[in-house]
């Protein structure tokens, strides 16, 4: 890549006061806060610095850059596990089509660095070069995201529980104020879907909760200033469960006060 995409590991002593901005916006409670520094400092096998992207305005530009036409022809690699149109159709797998182009290739450049763990992911990724991870994150964001006859995708998946959608939907649209959890939307979207952000409204269910049970244990650590890591160790079983399956069966698609009863 080029020199305009910054190492986050080049501002290693601004890590704790980007930590404690990020606790401020959210309004976080000493517990979440106490959480938050322990994370920060444990394990010290683990790198601190969690990605190597640094979204200044030069990275986004250049990341933005894709070729969509050869990052079709590379994805031909991809097909396998993450399916012809991008919809994998392995509820554990990722779906890609239509996930912004910056989300995407985000995650790729994290398992090309090894910042982001998969016995799967960081050969393919470090196999390729940042260009073709630039056009493949283009091609994959331009797949559209609806049905295909011709695919055999697992999403959406069976509709969850009345309850259980109650439950997914309220931390959607209004978190938790008593444990300082911010709305899911605040981040992703109030239909699971914002640019710049890992994409919900289509996503598999088992997939999330893969992530959400990652994050929470601090298996995966790539999140920048530790919200994601820091909120899924709030969340209980239960409520991981609801909201991956709330968006595996495409309930995401639509505003979360549809679904939430009075």
């Amino acid at each position: 890549m080029t020199s305009s995409l910054r190492s986050v590991g080049q501002r290693r002593a601004k890590v704790p006061r980007s930590v404690s901005a990020a606790i401020l916006v959210l309004g976080l409670p000493l517990g979440l806060i106490a959480h938050a520094i322990w994370l920060q400092v444990r394990g010290h096998a683990r790198e601190h610095i969690p990605t190597n992207v640094a979204w200044t305005d030069e990275t986004i530009a250049e990341a933005s850059r894709g070729e969509a036409l050869h990052g079709m022809l590379l994805a031909r690699r991809c097909d396998h596990c993450h399916g012809a149109e991008g919809f994998s159709p392995n509820a554990y797998t990722p779906n890609l089509a239509a996930i912004d182009k910056l989300a995407t290739w985000k995650q790729l450049e994290d398992f090309r660095s090894h910042k982001r763990g998969s016995a799967v992911m960081e050969p393919v990724a470090a196999a390729l070069t940042p260009r073709d991870l630039l056009d493949l994150a283009t091609y994959y964001a331009m797949l559209p995201d609806y049905s295909d006859p011709q695919d055999n995708r697992s999403f959406p998946q069976r509709q969850p529980e009345y309850a259980r959608a109650q439950v997914a939907a309220r931390l959607i649209s209004a978190g938790d104020g008593e444990r300082g959890i911010p709305p899911c939307q605040a981040c992703h979207g109030p239909v699971g879907y914002r640019p710049g952000a890992a994409s919900l409204a289509t996503q598999n269910s088992d997939y999330i909760l893969g992530q959400l049970d990652a994050f929470g244990s601090g298996a995966r650590a790539n999140d920048i200033n530790l919200v994601m890591r820091t909120i899924a160790h709030q969340l209980n079983e239960e409520e991981r469960r609801a909201l991956a399956d709330y968006y595996g069966s495409g309930l995401g698609l639509l505003p979360p006060a549809a679904t939430v009863g009075h």
